[in-house]
């Protein structure tokens, strides 16, 4: 199960993507940060030695004796898509899969020598064959990125700060890299969707998988345009006080909510990035070692300056007009905060700006 095997090729037509870097799909800061610790002497080594702390033998055995392993005897509808999704990117050594009894749609790739990719029964029920096979190229995508090993990590210190919150300031040192952690997650969810639309090859089923783990499978009920208005609405939507809770509920979460993801690719799908590697112009795997950290971090610099220029989130632009040194900010940042009319000036306005709530939930 763990070997190679390209032999099977996809039941439709897809363009392969050989040698293909993760570079080439991931967003600007998951990429940023991976170069940099790529570029680390002795980073594997030092993993490797923390693999004994961690629970990853503890996790292989519970899956191996509480879960179905995929394989062409079990779950083989399964077994032919993760090795669909290998062939695509390119990846040689296909990794185990189980399939774990939870009615929660969920998936997961974990592991620090050999990664392990989890599907609940619940995903498996709920997505029709396209839409599974985006999932199973977005854990593919998490395991060519290495991602994997920084998940393990995650949940590691996350029950870790569970035993030591008794000690003071112990559990907030622990939960300040615990957050910092979740923050690169939840971009390299946004780099793991891209790969799962390279594997699939279509943007509808990407859709419709992310709708259905927001909505259950309800797609009669459902439209792609409205769910990602949704995500225009939460964006733009409210005043700072909205742009506040915004920063609050995302923070415990390790993946973005999911019409943010819905919107975040479909930006991807439309963009130059995407068409040129399916063209077949795309970064290679054995370029990896000349990748600049400089430059990866000035990438991901520039994509955090064009989000706080473009967005309409009311604290964002806030931001935007403090760099741009614009007038009145004590002024601004009053009327912002309580949804005031910036051109009152008085304590006379009370109209409130943009649309509402706009805050759906996923």
């Amino acid at each position: 199960m763990s070997e190679s095997n390209h032999e099977n090729v996809p039941s439709r037509q897809r363009k392969r993507f050989a040698g293909i870097s993760s570079r080439a799909y991931e967003h600007p800061a998951d990429r940023s940060a991976l170069v940099a610790l790529r570029k680390l002497s002795g980073f594997d080594t030092v993993f490797k030695a923390l693999s004994g702390l961690l629970p990853e033998r503890s996790l292989r055995l519970l899956f191996l004796s509480d879960s179905v392993r995929v394989s062409d005897a079990q779950f083989a509808h399964l077994n032919t898509m993760l090795r669909d999704a290998c062939y695509i990117l390119d990846l040689e050594k296909v990794p185990s899969m189980y399939v774990a009894q939870d009615p929660k749609p969920n998936a997961m790739c974990i592991g620090l020598d050999e990664p392990i990719i989890v599907v609940t029964t619940g995903l498996v029920e709920l997505l029709d064959e396209e839409e599974m096979r985006a999932v199973v190229g977005h854990e593919v995508g998490h395991a060519l990125s290495g991602h994997s090993v920084y998940r393990t990590i995650l949940l590691f210190l996350t029950g870790l700060a569970l035993k030591v919150a008794w000690i003071p300031l112990g559990n907030v040192a622990i939960m300040a890299i615990v957050t910092a952690l979740r923050e690169w997650f939840r971009k390299s969810e946004l780099s793991a969707d891209r790969a799962g639309l390279l594997v699939g090859q279509d943007l509808q089923a990407s859709m419709r998988g992310l709708m259905k783990i927001a909505g259950g499978n309800h797609l009669h009920e459902m439209n792609v345009d409205a769910f990602l208005q949704q995500a225009e609405e939460y964006e733009a939507g409210g005043d700072l006080r909205d742009s506040v809770l915004k920063i609050l509920n995302v923070l415990p979460r390790s993946h973005p909510f999911t019409t943010v993801r819905a919107a975040e690719l479909k930006k991807w799908a439309e963009s130059r990035d995407y068409q040129r590697i399916m063209d077949g112009h795309y970064p290679r795997r054995d370029e990896d070692k000349d990748a600049s950290v400089t430059d990866s971090f000035r990438e991901s610099a520039s994509h955090y300056a064009d989000t706080v220029r473009t967005s309409k989130d009311p604290l964002m632009k806030l931001v935007g007009d403090i760099a741009g040194g614009a007038g009145d900010l004590g002024g601004k940042l009053r009327d912002k905060f309580t949804g005031a009319n910036g051109s009152g000036g008085g304590s006379g306005s009370s109209d409130t700006k943009g649309t509402g709530t706009g805050g759906a939930e996923a």
